[in-house]
């Protein structure tokens, strides 16, 4: 991701449709995003991509190695307007990243309870449940259970990006 993307990454982390699923769910305003930008693309522990299909630009996503040099989070969204189904293959695409490139040991992923197609696509990326931090998040109007996701890269099944 470079500077000439965060208009467009914000528009997608914007629209309702991807908004409504994430920690924070304000507008989130240029300078803000700006500033964001700014701080973490300085952090050589994170990782943030962007995922292209036919030279499309189609989502994003971001991998913080916050607990140790072999463990890391990750974080995604696919713009409201990719074709169906793109997500897999970013989903594909990014594990190849983590377990190839950086060599992880293990990637951790989270999803809001209520948040189900996250929760199958996790699991369908081959992820496992490892808990559930009951009424862990507060929207300012509802408690909402956290999932937490964890892939070994002994777990990983190598998959061919479509």
């Amino acid at each position: 991701m470079t500077s000439e993307d965060l208009e467009q990454v914000l528009a997608w982390r914007n629209h309702p449709e991807v908004r409504r699923f994430m920690y924070t769910t304000h507008e989130i305003s240029l300078d803000e995003h700006r500033y964001w930008f700014e701080r973490t693309n300085r952090d050589p522990n994170t990782h943030l991509r962007i995922y292209e299909k036919d030279s499309e630009a189609v989502g994003f996503v971001n991998v913080s190695r916050t607990r140790s040099p072999e463990i890391a989070d990750w974080g995604f969204y696919v713009s409201p307007a990719a074709p169906k189904g793109i997500g897999g293959s970013l989903g594909s695409e990014a594990l190849n990243f983590s377990f190839n490139e950086l060599k992880l040991h293990k990637l951790c992923g989270q999803a809001l309870g209520f948040n189900e197609r996250s929760i199958a696509f996790h699991k369908r990326l081959g992820f496992i449940e490892e808990g559930r931090l009951r009424e862990q998040h507060f929207d300012g109007k509802n408690y909402h259970d956290v999932v937490c996701f964890g892939l070994l890269a002994s777990e990983w099944q190598p998959q061919e990006v479509k």
